[in-house]
């Protein structure tokens, strides 16, 4: 038992490793159909409005322009590493 896997995740493993797993008939089918359900839960994005002072977003911007990425793309990218705790925010 791997202790770094859930006890789902284990229960898997363990079945597959016990050679009584079997393929479904239509493995294409789902496989397509579960690469469609992420592919629609990873890119739904909502439209948020936040107020932030001028100054800010005027040094977000000239930032965004040195480096070639769009201002809304750089906050978009923090956004996704604080809440993925890549980054932590000194509040």
């Amino acid at each position: 038992m791997n202790k770094n896997l859930t006890k789902e995740e284990n229960e898997i493993v363990e079945y597959i490793e016990s050679a009584t797993a079997q393929s479904i008939t239509n493995a294409k089918d789902e496989m397509a159909r579960y690469t469609k359900i992420a592919k629609e839960q990873t890119s739904k994005k909502i439209a948020l409005s936040i107020r932030l002072p001028e100054a800010d977003i005027y040094l977000l911007k000239q930032k965004a322009l040195s480096s070639g990425i769009s201002y809304q793309n750089i906050i978009q990218s923090l956004i996704h590493q604080y809440t993925h705790d890549k980054i932590k925010a000194a509040l």
